[in-house]
């Protein structure tokens, strides 16, 4: 031990005793600061013996900082208890006794010494610091679960730093502190207040201005967010600002700025890595797919262990269809967390954009049974996992078109209950639409909506399915029925708006989607409105309108797939600027590759370019997933006839014309169904000049 460093250490502290320890005639104390009357000694103080016993356990502190041994703690305990029998009314003994059973983790005890402290003396910031710390500490770890106690623990943390801030006004770190705890409190005013004094004090203080940010953040108020970080000097930033102010950016979607702040904060820190994945998820999030698998790329060989990165690079590999690779770097993950439910979910997706359907089965249904509990009680994360597996497992079975497989899978998903429950009717309702199966997707919607009638949505799926089955009237009464006059309305109207645009009523259409944009209060919903704005439009053939509204919508969020994959379409359908139509629709296929509506138009697309050979190998992937659609079956007419394959065109003109028959009346225009009838015939009579007799249903 150096003896010397000892004794300079017992000398400092000499020091700061005899500071405390009140002379043989105080001064006078003003009416603010004097503490209550301590109670009559029962000893006489010995302050040289207190300052003795305070020496020694002073040494024992510094060894128990050397060494941790646990019994030169408990010396430092006996001493500093012998220092105050022999000074009893001594706050500096006391709070020194405090801070010390504190370190050594005795925290009962710390709480009684540093609130007798308190007691005594309600001025001492120390003691008041101590226990604010305490319940911080007791209140705030990162892997407590919120419970009532640790609720009213952190309103005794308040307590003691609103205590702190008024005796030591001037603390910048007391202030933040105070600030977050507000924040845990969500009562954002306070929490402001408090930020804004540490602001005040310390104008660079980057804490105090990226914590409110982050505040501002949560509530939902990301524009205050950047306007206070915007503000704050350049000069002064570093990494971790950035890192706020690009997370602020991609809370709002403004993905090229966050981009361009996390740019920033590598500049600043290039072996930051918490920068470089925000680079490379808003690389990803603006559509960059190129760059983001760069970046992500650079993090995994920089971190092994990131699974995150490895999950991203695979996510990527899928988007851009290399599935042999998206399939080695999951396994290189699994070796990382071989117990995890993400990687397998994962590679079942892969092995559906392969349309290897059976492989994704198998992994989903092993997933399923490593889920499954034999009481059939789940916690909400496990039923939430369970519901997220059921529902792809649906889906995929829906793809293959096994309607009664899709159906009975996602009724399992209804006894999970919550929200679970009401995906789970809603997927049955899509299911029994896709299928043109109109009574049991009415029946369905009628049963959810009885067993869960406080869900809204459930009653807009049941108004959708009334009005496309010839009962308006009953559906708008239902819809309207909902309206409560506040902000809830939003996707009443938003519904009262799609129902009265297949009804071809515009003008109410108009209004209602108007409505539900003015009544939006997050930026999402109004461009959810704007969506259903184009859409009306679309249908009235205002083309002009229609594709300012929607590129609006892809300004707002670039990975918004029905916009870009809308805007792409209503052009090719015209023929016009069909380059720029090609790349919408290419974005919204990298964005959903198995979406048959998207391949469609793509298809579409390329038919119009003249590039029959992409055009077939587009609408053939269109066709497996979404076989019964008209549409795709009239594109398809078109591309044979069109490449001489009469047969062929006149097999998908009758199953388009089949399937028309068999929709509701706003799925199907009438002038296309003139148009392909007429196709049919032309194209029959001239397989019959030539000796051909027309394909009919026969599978190609």
């Amino acid at each position: 031990m150096n003896k010397k460093l000892c004794l300079i250490g017992v000398l400092i502290a000499s020091f700061a005793f005899a500071q405390q320890t009140p002379n043989a005639t105080p001064a006078p104390a003003s009416p603010a600061q004097e503490a209550p009357s301590a109670p009559s000694q029962s000893r006489t103080t010995d302050r040289a013996a207190a300052y003795y016993h305070y020496s020694l356990a002073h040494i024992y502190e510094e060894l128990v900082a050397m060494y941790g041994r646990g019994e030169l703690a408990n010396k430092a305990i006996e001493e500093y208890k012998l220092a105050l029998q022999n000074d009893p009314n001594n706050s500096f003994l006391n709070a020194g006794l405090a801070e010390l059973l504190y370190k050594t983790n005795r925290i009962s005890d710390a709480v009684r010494e540093a609130q007798d402290v308190i007691k005594r003396n309600p001025n001492n910031v120390e003691a008041h610091r101590l226990l604010g710390r305490i319940y911080v500490r007791t209140c705030c770890a990162g892997d407590l679960e919120p419970t009532p106690q640790t609720s009213t623990t952190r309103k005794l943390a308040i307590e003691q730093y609103t205590e702190i801030v008024r005796l030591d006004p001037k603390s910048v770190e007391d202030h933040i502190i105070l600030g977050r705890l507000y924040g845990m409190e969500h009562d954002l005013p306070k929490a402001e207040v408090e930020f804004k004094a540490a602001t005040a004090i310390s104008p660079n203080s980057e804490e105090a201005v990226t914590t409110l940010a982050y505040l501002y953040n949560e509530a939902g108020q990301q524009k205050k967010a950047v306007e206070l970080l915007n503000a704050f000097p350049e000069g002064a930033r570093s990494a971790r600002f950035y890192n706020v102010l690009g997370y602020t950016y991609e809370q709002q979607k403004d993905y090229p700025q966050a981009v361009e702040a996390y740019r920033h904060a590598v500049e600043e820190d290039k072996d930051n890595l918490d920068a470089m994945r925000g680079l490379a998820q808003n690389l990803m999030n603006q559509g960059k797919t190129d760059e983001a698998l760069q970046e992500f790329r650079i993090i995994a060989d920089a971190d092994p262990q990131d699974v995150n990165a490895l999950e991203q690079l695979a996510e990527l590999y899928r988007r851009n269809g290399k599935y042999d690779e998206a399939l080695d770097t999951l396994s290189k993950a699994d070796t990382l967390v071989p117990d995890s439910l993400e990687i397998p979910f994962k590679r079942a997706q892969v092995y559906e954009a392969q349309g290897r359907f059976d492989d994704a089965t198998q992994v989903l249904q092993g997933l399923l049974q490593k889920t499954a509990q034999a009481s059939g009680k789940y916690s909400t994360a496990e039923k939430n996992n369970r519901g997220i597996f059921l529902e792809k497992l649906g889906n995929i079975y829906k793809q293959q078109g096994k309607t009664q497989l899709a159906v009975e899978t996602f009724r399992k998903t209804i006894d999970l209950g919550d929200e679970n429950a009401v995906r789970g009717y809603v997927n049955i309702i899509e299911t029994y639409r896709d299928a043109k199966q109109w009574n049991e997707a009415t029946a369905t919607a009628r049963e959810a909506v009885a067993r869960v009638p406080a869900n809204r949505g459930l009653k807009r799926e049941l108004a959708t399915q009334l009005a496309d089955t010839g009962k308006a009237d009953e559906a708008l009464a239902l819809t309207r029925s909902m309206l409560a006059g506040g902000p809830e309305d939003t996707d009443v109207y938003l519904t009262l708006a799609e129902i009265e645009n297949r009804l071809k009523r515009w003008k109410e259409a108009e209004d209602d989607a108007t409505k539900a944009q003015q009544l939006a209060a997050r930026p999402e919903d109004k461009d959810t409105a704007r969506f259903v704005m184009g859409a009306i439009y679309e249908r009235q053939k205002k083309y002009d309108a229609a594709e300012e509204v929607f590129k609006q919508v892809v300004r707002n969020d670039p990975q918004n797939a029905g916009a870009l994959n809308y805007l792409g379409y209503m052009l090719a359908d015209r023929g016009v600027r069909l380059d720029e139509a090609v790349s919408y629709i290419k974005k919204a296929v990298e964005l959903d590759p198995q979406n048959g509506a998207y391949l469609d138009s793509l298809g579409w697309a390329y038919f119009k370019m003249g590039n029959y050979d992409l055009a077939e190998e587009n609408l053939r992937k269109a066709s497996e997933r979404i076989g019964n659609d008209a549409t795709v079956q009239d594109h398809l007419g078109e591309l044979f006839n069109k490449t001489g394959k009469l047969r062929l065109a006149a097999m998908h003109w009758e199953r388009a014309l089949a399937e028309w028959n068999r929709s509701v009346p706003a799925d199907v225009d009438s002038a296309d169904v003139s148009r392909v009838q007429k196709k049919l015939e032309s194209t029959k009579v001239r397989l019959a000049k030539e000796g051909q007799s027309p394909a009919g249903k026969q599978q190609q």
